[in-house]
């Protein structure tokens, strides 16, 4: 795996477990997991943890990077994920 493709992959899965465990447009998905097994339980407690889905998210992110990382759709996919995890960690830093 180059440099390149592991940088945008390492984004990439930034950007992807933000989105799952923070995100506002994510929230229903939370929240019909808290009400499916229990605020308390561990699958709620895992869609809600940076630490736990950036494991799964990461596995995805990996094998999809050794299996087409230099393809174009893979490149510009994991490029704009990418830049928008920057872009919110920038815009959260000058706010």
């Amino acid at each position: 795996m180059s440099v390149l493709i592991f940088l945008l992959s390492l984004g990439t899965v930034c950007r992807v477990t933000r989105f799952i465990t923070k995100d506002a447009l994510a929230a229903g998905f939370r929240s019909r997991v808290a009400d499916r097994f229990g605020d308390d339980s561990q699958p709620a407690y895992l869609v809600s943890c940076g630490w736990c889905v950036s494991v799964w998210v990461a596995g995805a992110v990996t094998a999809l990077a050794y299996w087409a990382g230099h393809a174009i759709w893979y490149e510009a996919g994991a490029t704009v994920l990418t830049l928008s995890y920057l872009a919110g960690l920038a815009s959260n830093w000058l706010d």
